[in-house]
Formats: C-alpha cells, structure tokens, sequence
C-alpha cells in the first residue's frame, strides 16, 4: 500500500465524452471526475487519494455522505462514473479557503493531518494475527507508489522489469546469521518491528514452513556472507483474499511466491534480485516484461488475466515496476519501485482487502 497524502495539485481538465455535466480532473495519470465548469486546465485544487478516510464533516460538505465505500461509507475507493474509472477526489474543502494553492502545490504540502483524513488500514483476519513479539532485527517491506501518481519514477526507455502484482497478504522472513534465528511477520506488525510468535495455524508460519523459507533464507545469508537475509513474499489462496490463482489458503496448497529480497552485507542493507538469487529454490513471482520503460506499455500489462496459476483464473491486480539495476529515486525519496494497478481490479465486486 503507497503512503497517504493530500496534496494540492495542478490540474488538466479534459471533455467527459459520456456526460455533458461532467469534466475529467487529471492528477499525474489518474483522472477524477468532476463537475463540469468547476476546473479550468492550470487551476490547482485538492487532490484526496484512494484508501482515504474521510471525517464526517468533509464528506458531508463535499456532498458524498453515503456514497463512499466501506461499513462507515467513508473510504475513497476508484469507481466508474457514466463508464470513466475515476480515483479519488478532486476539492477545494472550506478549511483551506485562503490558502494559496497553487503555491502549495510546488512546495508540495500535505494537508491530510489538517483536514482530518487518515489513511485505511485493512482488517487484519484471525488467521494472519497471532501473538507477536518485539524483533528489531526484522527487515522492514516499503511502501510502493502508484506509477499513476507518481509517473517520473522511471524515464522513457530506462530498463525496467514488470512482476505480477498479486493479491494476497505480504509474508516478512527475516534470517539473523548471528545466532540463527528467524522471524516471520506480516506487512503491517513488521512496519512496527514485530513478529509473529510461531503457530501452526498462522498463515505465514504455515507457508515459511511449507515451502523452506527459513531454510532457503540461510543458504542465501551464508552465499552472500550477509549478516541478515529479508525474503519477500506473497501468501495467496481461497481464505486469504477474493483473487485465488487456483491456490487453497486453508489447505496444504496454500500459495506462496517471493517478489523481493534484501541483505545486510558488510553493515549495508541493499536490495537484490530475487529472480537471480531463487530461481529454482522457491517459487517467484512471474515475470510479465523486461526491457524499456514506457508508461503505455505498462498500464497494458497491468490489466489482463492472471499468469500464476498458468489457466488465467482470474482478472490480474497489476503489475510491480523496477528497474534491471537497484536504484535511489528522488521521486520516492528511496527505492525507485513503483506499482501499476488494472482498474478491473479496482471495480471489481465483493473484493476483499485484507492486510
């Protein structure tokens, strides 16, 4: 999930060619519909991302009460509006009246602390929780931005490699060379740098220990003369998530593939590639393209059918970007990583969004 925040920006303003009252807001590459004569292309506004969570005040002012997502109706979330996939919300909320916009566009201020919003955390099913314990040494995942939000991470014809973004929950495997100890964590107790105490029954613990993740994590410390080995990856099948790749979380073919790999060597802590390093020792993530980053070509690859289980089950969520070398972003402001999501995916019906 990308950071959250509300920035003013400045807008493009284009024709909706299926509503005459209606007008598309472009914010990097997403588009918000908007009514029609509210913007004009240069005007700077409010841009509220998806995954949002709106105060009762605001959505009430800005005519949304009971049209946002959510038990609470209160969550952005992409919809079609008169068949234009809009994402997230473009305003100009009455707390800031007087604020020079266009000037907090450049500056790039975020006001989602002063207008009361905060970013959705999804639930957490029993499954995933466990009991957890402090673990300092654990390698941390990162947030990815939308390369839709974000579209100067990459420039035009960078080598870049395109990975299938999938649905499940994010399983944390860290291996400390010192004294051989292990921790296992999800996306969300590993931003806190918490494990997961071992079960039998917790989902991560079951795919660590189905697949040799532990074990394939000391080979690669000792390989690397690391002294820590992060491995990455996604935990999928029917029972975690809506989208199943033809996998069973709740049984023995319970889904597990890497999308990444870190190491500390020699007092660093550098990314690597996981394609190199496992191939052949635990199941990745595929790969859909490599070769010169252009964004057209991206946001086709992220929308199609699923690769995983090799019968395209399913609609595909997206797609994670990088480049063929590891590389800072001042963009990002650390890794130059990005995601690219099918808006299928965000329109879909009865999707769940665990953690």
């Amino acid at each position: 999930m990308s950071t959250l925040r509300v920035t003013a920006e400045v807008l493009t303003v284009h024709e909706h060619p299926n509503a005459d009252a209606l007008e598309l807001a472009q914010v990097g590459l997403y588009r918000a519909v908007v009514a029609k004569g509210a913007y004009r292309t240069g005007d700077a506004a409010v841009y509220i991302p998806e995954q949002s969570v709106l105060p009762a005040a605001l959505i009430e002012e800005l005519g949304l009460t009971g049209r946002l997502a959510g038990g609470n109706a209160d969550r952005v979330k992409a919809v079609r509006l008169r068949g234009e996939l809009s994402q997230g919300i473009v305003c100009r909320p009455a707390a800031l009246n007087g604020v020079d916009l266009a000037r907090a566009a450049k500056d790039g201020t975020d006001f989602a602390e002063l207008l009361g919003i905060t970013k959705w955390v999804p639930p957490i099913p029993p499954t995933m929780s466990g009991e957890v314990e402090s673990a300092p040494d654990l390698l941390p995942w990162v947030d990815i931005e939308n390369i839709q939000r974000y579209p100067d991470v990459f420039t035009p014809g960078e080598p870049v490699v395109l990975t299938e973004k999938l649905h499940g929950s994010a399983c944390l495997v860290t291996y400390v060379a010192a004294d051989q100890r292990v921790y296992v964590s999800s996306k969300g107790f590993g931003a806190k740098s918490l494990a997961l105490k071992a079960d039998p029954r917790n989902l991560y613990w079951r795919a660590v220990q189905g697949h040799g993740v532990a074990d394939a994590a000391a080979r690669l410390a000792t390989r690397l003369g690391a002294s820590r080995v992060g491995i990455f990856g996604e935990v999928y099948g029917a029972g975690v998530q809506d989208l199943t790749y033809g996998a069973d979380g709740r049984r023995d073919t319970l889904g597990y593939a890497v999308f990444d790999v870190s190491a500390e060597i020699d007092g660093e802590v550098r990314w690597l590639n996981a394609q190199e390093l496992l191939d052949g020792d635990l199941p990745l993530v595929p790969r859909l393209f490599e070769g010169p980053y252009d964004i057209a070509r991206v946001l086709e690859v992220a929308s199609g059918r699923e690769t995983v289980s090799g019968r395209e089950l399913h609609l595909r969520e997206g797609v994670v970007i990088r480049p063929t070398v590891e590389r800072y972003s001042a963009v990002t402001g650390g890794r130059a990583i990005a995601k690219a999501v099918s808006p299928a995916y965000l329109t879909r019906k009865n999707g769940t969004e665990y953690e």
